[in-house]
């Protein structure tokens, strides 16, 4: 099984839109937060910068 970013001459780019996973799953600006995790009620807002 090849990357998806994988192959070409020399130092190729990535060749598509936007940089995936080894499965083809955008890599960049996914959620991967668990949906009902047990912290979730801890948290009121989200942090400033």
């Amino acid at each position: 099984v090849d990357h998806p970013h994988g192959g070409g001459e020399g130092r190729a780019p990535i060749g598509r839109k936007k940089p995936t996973t080894p499965w083809g799953y955008p890599a960049l600006g996914r959620r991967n937060r668990k949906k009902k995790k047990y912290s979730d009620s801890l948290i009121l807002r989200r942090r400033s910068k």
